[in-house]
């Protein structure tokens, strides 16, 4: 088996997810869409790769908004049209965070900017904790999907729609990949100010972060392994 993870900036490893992946007997390759040379200028041309490669597809996180073609469409389109073929060839897509606002897009949902940022630890509802535990997650964005027609919503909070399956695929909007060294460096790359304006103390975080991690990743070994059964990928 082979999984591919689109990973949209320099700064977000995909850490235990593919750890995981990998401690699971799967071949695992990482393409990164905007580099640091480009990241205060995102709007690259990016050509996806062959989806026949692969058994797997694992878009992640992103600084810029999955709405916001203005920004980054020369590759945002397109990663929605691939994503969408994924899924309507059978190619399982765990979609994190932005991964899985592209994925509400792919299948005529819509993202846009949430009443409130989502920023830490947080526990959601889940209709399905054998999939989706309860956490805690870890969020960071601004943003949030509307649940596409045809699939189904399995968790949720007061901010926004948490999870939602379709076929063999799955979104999440939280981070189940965050360590502490990636938040660290997400607080180097402007997160500090982030955090601050949403009024908490980034160093503060960062402890809470590198305390949880052992839970944590135990918590996305628990998502991976019951995803890979759900999708029939094990």
């Amino acid at each position: 088996m082979r999984a591919l993870f689109v990973q949209h900036d320099h700064v977000s490893p995909t850490g235990p997810v593919s750890q995981r992946l990998r401690e699971r007997g799967f071949d695992v390759d990482e393409i990164l869409v905007v580099d640091e040379a480009n990241y205060t200028t995102p709007n690259v041309p990016f050509e996806f790769p062959d989806l026949d490669r692969y058994d797997l597809i694992v878009p992640m996180g992103s600084p810029w908004g999955a709405w916001d073609d203005a920004c980054i469409g020369n590759w945002l389109l397109p990663e929605i049209a691939w994503v969408r073929d994924a899924i309507d060839r059978d190619i399982p897509v765990l979609g994190i965070c932005f991964g899985g606002q592209l994925m509400s897009r792919a299948l005529g949902g819509t993202v846009a900017r949430a009443p409130k940022a989502e920023i830490g630890w947080t526990a959601i509802h889940t209709d399905d904790p054998a999939l989706v535990p309860a956490g805690p997650w870890f969020h960071f964005h601004y943003d949030r999907w509307t649940v596409p027609e045809g699939a189904t919503e399995i968790a949720r909070n007061a901010v926004a729609s948490q999870a939602f399956t379709v076929g063999r695929s799955l979104a999440v909007q939280f981070h189940p990949e965050l360590t502490g060294d990636m938040l660290e460096g997400w607080l180097r790359e402007g997160g500090t100010e982030e955090v601050i304006a949403d009024g908490q103390d980034p160093t503060a975080m960062l402890a809470h972060t590198r305390a949880e991690e052992v839970a944590a990743v135990a918590r996305t070994n628990a998502l991976v392994d019951a995803f890979l059964a759900r999708a029939n990928l094990v």
